[in-house]
């Protein structure tokens, strides 16, 4: 059986519908993420498990158990806050603690407790300080060590890191990792950084408009989406119309509009005649032919975009990884398509029975 269990849960806010009929399962000692753009439902549905909002319908067990009617200070699950939310007169210590007061521990196991989490969490030489002698990284890690510090069967993060420098988030990545092994505590991870997701998760679910629109592992989720909303939110790629022009076993042949045809494996299910869309991801485009004149070119974060010429269309932008190769091969006119080292993603348009990518 799953540790947490989401069934059907609908959330509406007025006429708006904030999560709508969503299931999943989550397993214990998973990292698991909430993935997707501001306004999807992500948020509300950590909410809603954490117990600060009820769903409308809808069930969501943790070991088996209803939770519809349980207070959030009556579940085993802690929440870290991108603010942190620590008490600015506490130390460091004494935040960590607060949670183990409440509950009456003894004041030995409490101190053997904090000591255990402060080591877990690498802040051993800062536990007499307050939090405003302390860094964005390390007031995080405070917030999280006093999560953990009941041992809760889950901890709900809600962009944790959103706030920090990029530098300083890569770092937090690599802590949270470590520290969700150690303790081997459930991780349910809001986030919109969808390098971020795939960096830390086990399994992600990205939701976009209140839905699940797909779960997977990272991995599967990158290379083979869903449809066109995961392959264009999950890194950068171009994504280009098509028609199934004809099926080859395995494989198929599509007709993309205004750049000639090209195959790829197929889809389970798809017809002949279908619509859809062929996504390509920059670092799996390979050219074999070099020409001595360089195309216009234009950056963007870590990619490039370029104009291209293909044989049987005229000039068309692509996005590809960086500049510094092109410079090197310089291509602006190729054949109608690359040799099949090239790999491609292919999502049916909407309204096909059952989406899927290749």
């Amino acid at each position: 059986m799953a540790l947490l269990e989401i069934k059907n849960v609908v959330k509406r806010f007025g006429d708006y519908t904030a999560v709508n009929d969503v299931s999943l399962s989550v397993e214990a000692g998973e990292f698991f993420t909430l993935l997707g753009p501001s306004g999807c439902g992500k948020t509300t549905l950590l909410r809603m498990l954490a117990g600060f909002e009820q769903p409308d319908a809808g069930q969501i067990l943790l070991d088996g158990q209803d939770m519809s009617q349980v207070a959030p200070e009556k579940r085993p699950v802690h929440t870290v806050f991108q603010s942190y939310a620590l008490f600015p007169h506490m130390t460091v210590r004494e935040n960590i603690a607060f949670p183990l007061k409440m509950a009456k521990w003894d004041k030995r196991k409490i101190a053997a407790q904090v000591d255990e989490l402060l080591e877990d969490v690498r802040l051993t030489q800062f536990g007499d300080r307050y939090p405003h002698e302390m860094s964005g990284g390390q007031r995080q890690r405070v917030a999280i060590a006093r999560a953990l510090v009941d041992r809760p069967r889950l901890l709900l993060l809600d962009e944790p890191l959103s706030a920090l420098d990029a530098k300083l988030r890569e770092e937090m990545q690599i802590e949270l990792i470590n520290l969700q092994k150690e303790v081997g505590i459930t991780f349910v991870y809001v986030t919109h950084d969808q390098g971020e997701a795939l960096a830390l998760s086990h399994r992600i679910a990205v939701m976009s408009h209140g839905k699940v629109e797909q779960l997977d592992a990272p991995e599967k989720l990158y290379s083979y989406p869903k449809n066109r909303f995961v392959a264009d939110f999950l890194g950068q790629c171009n994504v280009l119309e098509g028609t199934v022009k004809a099926l080859h076993g395995d494989a198929m042949t599509v007709a993309l509009k205004g750049c000639g045809d090209v195959k790829c494996q197929a889809v389970a299910g798809v017809k002949e005649g279908q619509q859809g869309w062929l996504a390509l991801r920059p670092e799996k485009v390979k050219l074999d032919k070099e020409l001595p004149e360089l195309p216009d070119e234009a950056y963007f974060k870590a990619a490039s975009m370029i104009a291209c010429t293909w044989a049987t269309s005229p000039s068309t932008w692509w996005r590809w990884p960086t500049a510094c190769w092109w410079r090197r091969c310089s291509p602006t006119t190729f054949p109608a398509w690359p040799s099949s080292s090239t790999t491609a993603t292919w999502s049916r348009s909407p309204g096909a029975s059952t989406p899927a990518a290749s």
